[in-house]
């Protein structure tokens, strides 16, 4: 969320940085709704004070004007907190501007290539998709699936399952061992106000899974992703100065309706409801979040550079991004049977927009001020299964485990 005072002050500049995020934003009908509140604020606090005022007096005919201003302040009150209201509409879907080295543009066509990584194995037979060697395997069953589920779901059996759960826990070592992260293992069933405070409401109410409560008025969602629980440890919070950075990391299922992709992906395990992620979030002091970017970035790369899968770094453009991030890299895995790279990571710094729709703080040598935030994948982990599937596949279907991930697989070379 944007600070309401410097949007103000600066109507034309926010409306051309909002333009570059496409969004169209109306700075004369937000300057008037502003105005508007401001004057009715302003009205009722004078009536307050008059009333106030009267009611030190010992003169009885102030009474019957006592309830004449109570009615005013009523009506007011009631245009205020409509005016409030149409205000907040505006302001809680203006998305986060962009970080002065973002590649102004309008979609992903003008996302900027950082650089490549690895060699591109060159196969002797005919390479077969994850699915293929899935059904060769009997280890991907999307007709349970479906019949447990709908579309969009998968079962994973036997040694899928192991490399999964192999996967996992060995991302987890990285993060943890290596990078210094610390694991949680959250909810993941969350309040609105937990999924306000990263961004996900109201804008994208559309592609949540609401679940109900009985006896209970409060809407409750399932996590799209561990970054809502993970960041909002820090919701309402005003941390000490010297506790900073935090750095977390949690492997969790994530949860989405995929609202916008229909026709996308409908084979395979690219794009489901339900999928597991590690996901990685920072910290910290809102001047030294692009360098905890360009950290977060290096951790994530890791994972790819020890299984050996080829993979390339791009940065987004402001039209590509995320609606709180203010900067993001993605990282894009080799998919031999697509013959090209796809989506395994995002990581983005979001600077204090989150941090003031979840009011966190920390202290400052004259007060306090708000947190910088920051997250990312660290990996997606069905994607990365199917990195692992096609770029180590032999002509027979079988897969040649990496060596780094045996251990965690039983020792065995292949599956």
């Amino acid at each position: 969320m944007h600070n309401l005072k410097e949007l103000r002050k600066n109507l034309k500049i926010y409306q051309k940085k909002l333009k570059d995020r496409n969004n169209q934003f109306d700075i004369d009908h937000f300057d008037k709704l502003d105005k508007n509140n401001r004057e009715l604020i302003n009205q009722k606090e004078l009536l307050e004070q008059e009333k106030k005022y009267l009611s030190k007096t010992k003169d009885k005919s102030n009474f019957e004007k006592s309830k004449i201003i109570s009615k005013k302040i009523e009506k007011i009150t009631i245009e205020q907190t409509d005016a409030q209201k149409k205000l907040n509409e505006i302001l809680y879907n203006l998305p986060n501007i962009a970080e002065k080295s973002v590649p102004v543009g309008k979609d992903e066509k003008d996302n900027k290539l950082i650089k490549k990584v690895g060699e591109l194995k060159d196969f002797s037979f005919k390479l077969k998709s994850h699915v293929e060697l899935g059904e060769k395997n009997k280890s991907i069953d999307f007709d349970i699936s479906s019949k447990l589920s709908g579309s969009r779901f998968v079962v994973l059996k036997d040694k899928f399952a192991l490399l999964e759960r192999a996967l996992i826990n060995f991302m987890l070592d990285i993060h943890t061992n290596k990078f210094d992260y610390t694991e949680i293992s959250p909810p993941l069933i969350v309040n609105e106000e937990i999924m306000f405070g990263t961004g996900q409401l109201p804008k994208f109410e559309e592609d949540q899974f609401e679940i109900k409560f009985d006896n209970s008025d409060q809407r409750k969602y399932l996590i799209p992703t561990a970054e809502v629980v993970l960041t909002n440890l820090v919701r309402k919070s005003n941390i000490e100065v010297n506790n900073l950075p935090q750095r977390f990391v949690a492997s969790t299922p994530c949860f989405r309706k995929e609202a916008g992709s229909y026709g996308k992906d409908t084979k395979g395990i690219m794009r489901q409801h339900q999928f597991y992620k590690v996901e990685l979030v920072s910290i910290v002091e809102p001047k030294n979040c692009l360098v905890e970017l360009e950290r977060m970035l290096n951790c994530a790369e890791e994972i790819l550079k020890q299984l050996n899968i080829p993979y390339q770094v791009r940065l987004l453009s402001t039209g590509d991004m995320g609606f709180s991030a203010e900067k993001t890299f993605d990282i894009e895995a080799w998919i031999p049977s697509e013959k090209k790279y796809r989506e395994i990571s995002s990581c983005s710094s979001c600077g204090s927009f989150q941090a003031r729709r979840m009011n966190a703080k920390y202290k400052t040598p004259n007060g306090s001020d708000f947190l910088g935030t920051l997250n990312g994948s660290g990996l997606a982990v069905g994607r990365l299964m199917i990195a692992i599937l096609e770029n180590n596949q032999n002509e027979d279907g079988s897969i040649a485990i990496p060596n780094i991930l045996k251990k965690y697989m039983n020792n065995l070379d292949k599956i």
